[in-house]
């Protein structure tokens, strides 16, 4: 293994220092101080990150060059800030996390990645000439997410089939004071936060490229402020969707094909591609692709237990058993006010776990995965574990729930297609939901008026919807032997 193959195969773990928080606050505060006069180092930040470390790979280095000198630390930083850009940028093989923050969204990003999209899109609107590699590669994507993808996937083709090619996401010990980041499940060279930095890398190098503006106004337009900003959802939140629609997969697959050619020809990677053929080459560089976007743009992320902060499960958690052929959809109509950034979600599922535990006496949450207006959805009993959602169905399908009373209104037009258009196909694609599931509202299970009105009549339009038709007068609460008729299937049965 070569040790700059170690970029993402560990965990990020700082004794405390007394640093600023590994929050992107941190990184705008360290950026905007580095623009506003002349920092001693003559050139731009993303060249001053790059001088750091920030773009240590062979392929990052072929496309943009060999990294400038390190300068003295400037001025205008405190010994605390620059020590943590320092320590951000600087990466080495026994912490390849270092380079995380976390975005007031909720999401962690590597500034490497993040940071060398940017430092191409500023040289584009200065007319930077294309990068003289052979083949020919798109430098943005090169930087970014191309050549990871590509080398996780070689280093998979000659493992025991069992090395992670994607993921896994983390947890911050403190997301008001994040130091220490730690994986959730097997290391690959693409944790969650280099993907989400190759993606910001993408998307805000292009937005430089046609209109460059300062560097701080940037981070700050882009991520918001604090762990939760004012104004609702920041564009970071966004990112899936929008990196889908500027590089679909067969964009992905062209630029790792192209940069997989780079780097056989790069001394530092040639014997990592020493045995494998042109068409194998298009083979990875197609898988890679296909698994990235499924992953990453087709799925929606979801927070997990330890970022909004979950208590222990109590008891023992029973498994289901899947694919399951079921999903309800529920509100949570208290709290009833949609939240709107990840603070808030977080306290919104806080609350409704001491709910459930405290007062209902349940193990935890009842619900699968919860909804928030943030564009997040958030992890409850999760993919595997039975909830307490519907009662007598909860071990059949999964529940979900909308953060909010939705009775008179809805869901905005995006969050309802999080799950409608995000979670549930994505549920079918990876086998945890039967292709021809059936989705209902909590009020056609019991006596209730969840999901309230306005969701309920929009998830009548869902595909797998199934309500059904009474052909006698007893009310719904009975299953008296009342004949029915399925709408979806239009078959006879007994209610």
């Amino acid at each position: 293994m070569f040790p700059w193959l170690l970029l993402a195969l560990s965990v990020c773990v700082w004794p405390s220092t007394g640093l600023p928080p590994r929050h992107m606050d941190s990184v705008v505060q360290i950026v905007e101080a580095l623009e506003s006069t002349d920092h001693g180092f003559n050139g731009t930040v993303p060249e001053l990150a790059r001088a750091l470390g920030g773009c240590s790979t062979p392929g990052c280095r072929a496309v943009l060059g060999e990294p400038p000198d390190v300068p003295p630390a400037p001025p205008m930083l405190s010994h605390e800030q620059w020590l943590l850009f320092t320590q951000l940028l600087h990466h080495d093989a026994a912490a390849p996390e270092r380079g995380a923050v976390l975005a007031p969204d909720g999401s962690t990003v590597a500034l490497g990645p993040l940071l060398a999209g940017i430092e191409v899109g500023l040289k584009r609107a200065t007319g930077w000439p294309v990068p003289t590699v052979e083949p020919p590669v798109d430098a943005l994507y090169a930087v970014t997410i191309a050549e990871a993808l590509g080398t996780s996937f070689l280093l998979a083709r000659d493992g025991d089939g069992n090395q992670a090619t994607l993921g896994p996401g983390g947890c911050w010990d403190d997301v008001d004071d994040p130091q220490n980041y730690t994986l959730l499940g097997p290391p690959s060279p693409i944790p969650d936060a280099i993907a989400n930095g190759a993606m910001d890398g993408v998307l805000l190098g292009a937005q430089l490229a046609r209109a460059p503006i300062p560097l701080a106004d940037l981070l700050r337009g882009y991520y918001g402020t604090g762990n939760g900003t004012e104004k609702g959802r920041p564009p970071s939140s966004y990112r899936r969707r929008d990196f889908g629609v500027l590089a679909g997969p067969e964009k992905l697959e062209e630029e790792v094909v192209a940069m997989l050619k780079v780097l056989r020809v790069l001394p530092p990677t040639r014997e990592l591609l020493e045995d494998v053929g042109p068409e194998e080459v298009v083979a990875i560089a197609r898988q890679a692709a296909r698994d990235f976007t499924e992953v990453y743009v087709e799925c929606p992320a979801i927070v997990p237990r330890c970022m909004w902060g979950a208590r222990p499960y109590r008891g023992t958690p029973k498994l289901l058993t899947l694919p399951l052929g079921s999903v309800y959809i529920h509100h949570t109509s208290t709290p009833s006010t949609p939240c709107r950034t990840f603070t808030a979600c977080a306290h919104a599922m806080r609350a409704m776990q001491r709910f459930h535990q405290d007062t209902r006496g349940w193990d935890d949450i009842g619900y699968s995965f919860v909804v928030g207006s943030d564009g997040y959805l958030y992890q409850g009993r999760g993919w595997h574990w039975v909830g307490a959602h519907t009662k007598g169905y909860n071990s059949k399908g999964y529940g979900v729930g909308y953060v909010g009373d939705f009775s008179a209104t809805l869901p905005d037009p995006d969050i309802i297609a999080l799950v409608r258009d995000g979670l549930l196909p994505c549920a079918v694609r990876t086998g945890r939901l039967h292709h021809n599931y059936t989705l209902r509202g909590h009020r056609q299970m019991g006596r209730t008026d969840c999901p309230g009105n306005s969701l309920f009549h929009e998830i009548e339009t869902w595909h797998g919807f199934k309500v059904n038709t009474k052909l006698c007068g007893i009310s719904r609460g009975w299953r008296l032997g009342c004949l029915v008729r399925s709408r979806m299937t239009g078959r006879m049965g007994v209610w």
